[in-house]
């Protein structure tokens, strides 16, 4: 992970993601009237995913413990901070679904379900100001766009890891041979 230029990632992911300044300012402002509601979305979210056969086994026994890792998780993505530090903690997230082998479209099929109870929300919230509405669900579909970019690359990090180790097992080659190599190719 020291390879990783975290401060372009979060550029090229917030590009990718539509999360702009303004977009940030907004998540931000609705943090006193989301973050209430958080606890509530997390406990609608497990309890969805533990509808789904094949994530039983990542949820078995953990689940309390899940569920406050993931409400911390989402009340950070209205604090109005997404820097490079943000990226960091996002990787992390994947490097840990990674590790645990967690297949790559659960992170993706979660975050839907996250958005999915959050715009529910959302529409009850600004019922009456379909400006706010438009504005907050577009900001909120970007960090969970830009969370989910971050996430997803650790999946493609660790897969390249594993390609080169494989190379470099069937090859002999030392890896300081390899980055010597890579170096003088940059």
């Amino acid at each position: 992970m020291s390879d990783i230029n975290f401060e372009h990632m979060t550029e090229y992911a917030k590009q990718f993601a539509g999360l702009t300044p303004e977009r940030e300012e907004i998540l931000k402002s609705l943090a006193p009237v989301i973050v209430p509601r958080l606890s509530k979305i997390t406990d609608a979210f497990y309890g969805t995913l533990s509808t789904i056969k094949e994530a039983s086994p990542f949820l078995e026994g953990r689940i309390d413990v899940l569920k406050q890792t993931h409400l911390r998780w989402l009340t950070s993505l209205f604090s109005g901070t997404y820097d490079s530090e943000y990226t960091k903690a996002m990787h992390r997230v994947g490097d840990v679904h990674v590790k645990v082998k967690l297949p790559v479209e659960f992170m993706a099929g979660g975050t839907t379900l996250i958005g999915d109870l959050l715009l529910a929300d959302l529409d009850e919230l600004f019922r009456d100001d379909p400006k706010a509405r438009t504005d907050a669900v577009g900001a909120v579909n970007a960090i969970l766009g830009f969370s989910l970019i971050i996430m997803q690359q650790s999946f493609q990090d660790s897969s390249l890891h594993a390609e080169l180790e494989k190379f470099l097992k069937i090859t002999g080659m030392s890896r300081a041979l390899f980055n010597n190599l890579a170096a003088a190719y940059r």
